[in-house]
């Protein structure tokens, strides 16, 4: 053993000690020391002399040098989990490469369909799904086009949509598509390929630090650094994706580690769902009856409330039992309904208490009612700008009311950011709209709606003055008006509304269908909301009909969207996914030209271009196209569209420089809007006449 000797403080210490002992300040002797010996069981007390222990305490004693806890040695029993559970083990994975776990896991989370691109950085993945009969790859011709169809494909099923490409490039073309489903709350996981590990940082070809450029787009990204925690990092994917307000996820996988082979098991909870701990539970329940407390509040406001408006989101749509709830809520208190844009679909539009959507291009009544009632019941909406319009003037009679408590804004919403973000809640109730209606339905109160009479007579009072028929039917050049037109495929459809699916571009055209389409069933309506992406329209048909093939999906899209992704018409052709196809042709970014009208003096920069000849496109891709530009062949025409077999291509030539109205100009309040009047329209035209000379098509 190494002979161990005091530091030198410690020296000096003993030394200083020793001094002051040969000091005596007492005559008395100095107490005895007493000193207790181990040895055996027992212990030997022995009593030392005054000398002995002085003597004892003086001289320089060895300690033990100590020891830091990393230089003991481990056994099993100073280690605490030896008594633990060890986790089950999964050996289902050994030999597998990255890939082919991927393959596996698609086939544990139900996965049918996949949309993607191939890459150098993807292949070890592409080369095991290959032949794979788990699911059917859908192959774009733009990885944009892969992650609309992706969304398109959740928004028709319900279920998260698959995106697959590769890196770099083939990654940040999903950006847009990410960003689309983070705005519209639409479940999407991306998995992209990525350089080696060994690579990162070293800008190698194709390399894109896609983790830090789509942090901002979706709800959760990863990159996968081990194949041992592939598994698991699929399984959260698919969790998150789909949990709370659903949205997109990213899984970033390196060549190496989908190229790589696992070689030892993994824990069973890798692959299984993940489940609440106790802390979680009880946190649950403590936050079950706050919920309680606040719901019955609620019910009282609706009791007690004069002029209650329900006002219906996505939120609604993407529970299974929402738009039931809602149906039981408005039916069972006689409450009128009006709904978002991402909303349509989620309340009947033919049932008399319906307002139709709200907002900048909404109904005008559905604007006065939100402006006019004294108790707004938002059910999984954000208020966002295109509904509110005026933050400062919206709701007036609502916030009276709240201060009188007698009624106010009362919002379920199941992401809590969204709360009092835009608009200040009198109460807020967070959490699963549907399972929080379950638990209002019983304490609310039955009212008629001849309870409601006052009510209903405003409402219906704004529903005759300012109809959303309230249009030029007439064109003084013999053009197709395009509100005609979705009229008409609203009644041509009218008795298969459950199965038909219409899916729209950005712009005029999208407004147009959202006010003269009739919905009637969740599901039905798949546009981009919250971004306004251009080019939405077709791949998200695509997706939509590969996620319900017996149902009629009509693509309605303007000339310029539509420019943005016709590409994908071959993608239909190519896999025979019989989508149809409709675009209002009046060579121009109609919405802009609107505002470049209203607000910008007819001053039209750059929002006309030429179009290429797309019945020429569509015969070249191989799609069947036909072309209407009379108004007594529209009927005709859509017949032969709705009947085709396969994809089919529909060009329409409307009239040009046509505004969506009603319209809420920026900044103003709700029932401060533009409608269609005749004498105005003409007025408004022989303006737009003598300031451009008769130049774009005026």
């Amino acid at each position: 053993m190494l002979r161990s000797y005091p530091a030198r403080s410690a020296a000096r210490a003993l030394k200083q000690q020793t001094r002051c002992n040969t000091r005596q300040f007492s005559d008395s002797p100095a107490p005895a020391a007493i000193a207790t010996i181990k040895k055996g069981p027992g212990a030997i007390r022995t009593q030392a002399t005054s000398a002995t222990a002085v003597a004892s305490a003086t001289s320089p004693q060895p300690r033990e040098r100590p020891s830091p806890a990393f230089n003991h040695s481990t056994s099993r029993q100073d280690n605490p989990l030896q008594h633990g559970r060890q986790p089950e083990m999964d050996e289902s994975f050994i030999g597998k490469t990255g890939g082919e776990i991927f393959h596996e896991m698609m086939l544990r989370q139900g996965v049918k369909h996949v949309f993607g691109y191939p890459g150098g950085a993807i292949l070890p993945v592409f080369d095991a799904i290959y032949n794979s009969k788990h699911f059917d790859f859908i192959l774009p011709k733009h990885e944009q086009g892969a992650g609309h169809m992706a969304e398109g494909y959740a928004r028709a099923s319900g279920l998260p949509g698959v995106v697959l490409v590769t890196s770099g490039p083939g990654a940040t073309n999903v950006i847009t598509p990410m960003q689309d489903a983070l705005s519209d709350g639409t479940p999407m996981v991306v998995f992209c390929g990525q350089v080696v590990t060994s690579a990162i940082g070293s800008d190698a070809f194709q390399e894109a630090d896609v983790i830090g450029i789509s942090r901002a787009c979706t709800k959760w990204n990863v990159m996968v650094r081990n194949v041992a925690e592939l598994p698991k990092r699929i399984k959260e994917a698919f969790e998150i994706a789909t949990s709370g307000r659903p949205g997109p996820v990213l899984v970033d996988l390196p060549k190496d580690v989908t190229a790589s082979i696992l070689r030892k098991a993994i824990p069973m909870s890798s692959t299984l769902p993940t489940l609440p701990s106790q802390a979680s539970r009880a946190a649950m329940e403590h936050g079950r009856k706050q919920l309680a407390a606040s719901i019955s509040r609620v019910a009282k406001l609706i009791n007690v409330a004069k002029k209650p408006i329900v006002y219906a989101g996505q939120g609604v749509i993407a529970l299974p039992e929402g738009p039931q709830l809602l149906k039981e809520l408005s039916d069972k208190a006689s409450i009128p309904v009006t709904t978002t844009l991402q909303g349509l679909g989620g309340f009947d539009e033919l049932d008399p208490k319906a307002l139709h959507m709200l907002g900048m291009h909404g109904s005008a009544y559905a604007n006065l009612a939100m402006q006019e009632a004294d108790l707004i019941i938002a059910l999984g909406a954000r208020f966002d700008d295109r509904v509110t319009g005026s933050i400062t003037k919206f709701a007036p009679q609502a916030k009276a009311a709240a201060a009188e408590g007698r009624g106010g804004i009362v919002h379920f919403e199941i992401m809590p950011k969204n709360i009092n973000k835009v608009v200040q809640a009198t109460e807020a109730v967070e959490g699963d709209v549907a399972a929080n209606l379950k638990i209002l339905l019983p304490q609310v109160e039955k009212r008629s709606m001849t309870e409601r009479k006052e009510w209903f007579d405003q409402i219906n009072f704004w529903k005759e003055k300012f109809p959303l028929s309230a249009y030029e039917k007439a064109d003084r050049t013999g053009l197709i008006k395009p509100q005609t037109l979705i009229e008409e495929l609203s009644n041509l459809t009218a008795h298969r509304k459950e199965s038909t699916i219409i899916a729209t571009g950005v712009g005029q055209h999208q407004m147009w269908t959202a006010q003269h389409f009739r919905w009637r069933s969740p599901r039905t309506m798949i546009t981009s909301g919250g971004l306004g992406t251009m080019g939405f329209g077709l791949p998200a048909a695509i997706g939509a009909k590969v996620a319900r093939p017996d149902a009629l999906v009509i693509d309605i899209d303007g000339d310029a969207s539509f420019n943005m992704t016709l590409t994908e018409m071959s993608t239909a052709k190519q896999f025979n996914i019989g989508v149809k196809i409709i675009v209002l042709n009046n060579e121009e970014q109609g919405m802009v030209t609107q505002w470049q009208n209203i607000f910008y003096e007819d001053r039209y920069a750059h929002t006309h271009s030429e179009n290429p000849d797309f019945m020429k496109l569509a015969d070249a891709m191989g799609i069947q196209s036909r072309r209407c530009i009379q108004p007594e062949d529209v009927k005709d025409a859509l017949t032969w569209l709705i009947e085709s077999d396969g994809p089919a291509f529909l060009e329409v030539v409307t009239d040009k420089k046509v505004p969506v109205l009603p319209m809420v100009p920026s900044g103003n309040a709700l029932h401060d809007f533009l409608v269609w009047d005749s004498e105005k329209d003409k007025e408004r035209r022989k303006t737009m006449q003598e300031r451009t000379g008769g130049k774009h098509g005026v």
